[in-house]
């Protein structure tokens, strides 16, 4: 197992909520439901914030659709590696801004009563919280914004495509994780540049020590306090602190999916999305080894086509 299993639970339990938030966020948007098995148009109570909302989509334009949102895909992870490649960290920080506090926005937006103040509202709670998970690294900040920004995300994109693109892009994305991670090499590039250059990482950042490197810990702390040792000299110290991360990429897809898959069969069937992407990210997580980079999205794809699979059966 690459984390213990206090860690492992933990990641685990933001993955899911964060899939349920997202149900929460899009459901609040959506323009078409699933009722009593048939898929109706509805007025929903609340439209995306500051001029994004997505016009009613016809079935022949999700073809379209789909070829903008890869093409976007391509020229964001193109960005991203040049980006990367000239250490443009401070062009990048400000790029991730923007892009949080309108996600967060658009999620905050979904919680907040109806009324022309909400979104503005729901600016004035993004921002500061923006703020403080880029520039200032909190670590409760990143982690509680992780869980907002990619159902907001989401809620833009699922209305575009149906469910037949919704799998056409996991796999797409899966080939391209097992690629960058295992092949290239370049998903491990960007990650230790966000995190060593940026302080910045999309996605889920859990810091633990060992039992052994805690035990380190809790000596230096004692003689701090019995003032046998300066912060200075304790800062010197040898600590090593493990992180477990989950990648925004593995938290938003299975969300547009869960997503497109409500909108098309319904509430419970999205569910089972989420729970077999929930298999899936556990079955790697429980056979991965110490100190090695997993592509997550081949696994989760795994669990959600094994999923979709069952429904399709019992429907």
């Amino acid at each position: 197992m690459k984390h213990n299993i206090k860690i492992t639970a933990i990641i685990l339990a933001m993955f899911v909520l964060t899939q349920f938030v997202g149900l929460y966020v899009v459901d609040s948007y959506a323009k078409e439901k699933v009722i009593n098995g048939e898929i109706v148009d509805v007025n929903a109570s609340k439209i995306l914030p500051y001029g994004m909302e997505v016009p009613t989509v016809e079935a022949e334009e999700y073809d379209t659709n789909f070829k903008s949102i890869l093409i976007s895909f391509v020229i964001a992870i193109g960005l991203l590696l040049i980006l990367t490649h000239f250490k443009a960290k401070h062009v990048m920080k400000t790029w991730f801004f923007f892009v949080t506090v309108l996600a967060l926005s658009i999620s905050f937006t979904a919680f907040l009563p109806v009324s022309s103040y909400a979104p503005w509202i729901a600016l004035a709670l993004a921002i500061p919280l923006s703020v403080s998970k880029i520039y200032r690294r909190g670590l409760i900040s990143h982690n509680f914004s992780e869980l907002l920004i990619y159902p907001g995300i989401a809620a833009v994109f699922i209305p575009l495509i149906n469910l037949k693109w919704a799998i056409v892009l996991l796999i797409i994305i899966s080939i391209y994780d097992a690629w960058a991670v295992w092949k290239s090499g370049i998903m491990q590039k960007m990650a230790k540049f966000q995190m060593n250059e940026m302080k910045v990482l999309g996605g889920f950042m859990i810091p633990y020590a060992s039992k052994k490197e805690r035990a380190k810990i809790k000596k230096i702390k004692l003689k701090i306090k019995e003032k046998k040792m300066t912060e200075e000299q304790a800062s010197k110290k040898n600590i090593k602190i493990n992180m477990a991360i989950l990648g925004g990429g593995d938290i938003i897809f299975p969300i547009i999916t869960a997503g497109v898959v409500m909108k098309t069969w319904g509430f419970w069937p999205a569910v089972g999305i989420i729970a077999g992407a929930l298999v899936g990210l556990t079955t790697l997580l429980a056979f991965s080894e110490k100190k090695k980079f997993y592509p997550a999205m081949p696994f989760i794809s795994a669990g959600i086509f094994l999923a979709m699979g069952i429904t399709w059966l019992l429907m």
